[in-house]
């Protein structure tokens, strides 16, 4: 794992150190996968106050962590707020189509029913 440089900068997993398991974990919780749903749309990076999951903060940072940390997403500081982005290059180059049909079975799970 790619360690931290300074007491600002968060540790993530090099391409070569992403594992399918840790991925499918990351992406078998609903509000991770609610997250990272959210991610693959947006044009840029979003911070993490961003998203309103129905759960405590401390369970929100939990959710972010194993996402980070499995390589799903990247996370930065800038100034006071953590900013997330999909990695979706090295996700794509790993595991070619995994991603677009998790979110495709996820839309189509969420229109089924009406929460999308």
């Amino acid at each position: 794992m790619t360690t931290a440089t300074s007491p600002r900068a968060l540790a993530h997993p090099a391409r070569e150190e992403i594992r399918l398991e840790g991925v499918l974990h990351a992406l078998s919780d609903p509000m991770r996968l609610r997250v990272v749903r959210e991610l693959a749309t947006a044009a840029d990076q979003l911070s993490c106050s961003y998203f309103d999951l129905p759960v405590t903060k401390s369970t929100t940072t939990h959710h972010f962590r194993v996402l980070r940390e499995s390589g799903v997403i990247r996370q930065i500081y800038r100034g006071t707020a953590k900013m997330n982005r999909l990695r979706r290059d090295d996700l794509d180059t790993l595991f070619p189509g995994l991603l677009d049909s998790v979110l495709a079975a996820a839309a189509r799970e969420a229109g089924r029913r009406g929460t999308d």
